[in-house]
């Protein structure tokens, strides 16, 4: 189920200041990339992903290839950072970004 407007809205006040914790070079979403994405989301909930890519169809892409992963919103993409959600099975107080 996509998220309400007042969600998202909320998502990215929280991610204004977040530092990006997973960065996207060249390669894109490589097997090592998109598992550290997942342990990220699946730690914090929502992260600022880098996306080091030059050419602006190729950072469109793998922002196409993110959120095709199963229960990952991106939230937004501003240039070259963008906010991705997927909710946890069970959030930890201490690491999720929704519950700090």
């Amino acid at each position: 189920m996509p998220l309400s407007a007042d969600r998202k809205k909320q998502f990215r006040s929280i991610g204004h200041n977040l530092k990006p914790v997973v960065t996207v070079a060249d390669n894109g979403l490589t097997e090592g990339v998109l598992k550290e994405l997942n342990r990220a989301l699946n730690d914090h909930e929502l992260i600022k992903v880098k996306l080091a890519v030059t050419e602006r169809e190729d950072r469109n892409a793998v922002i196409e290839q993110i959120k095709a992963l199963p229960k990952v919103e991106v939230i937004q993409q501003v240039g070259k950072i963008a906010l991705v959600y997927k909710p946890a099975k069970e959030p930890n107080p201490k690491l999720s970004n929704l519950l700090r």
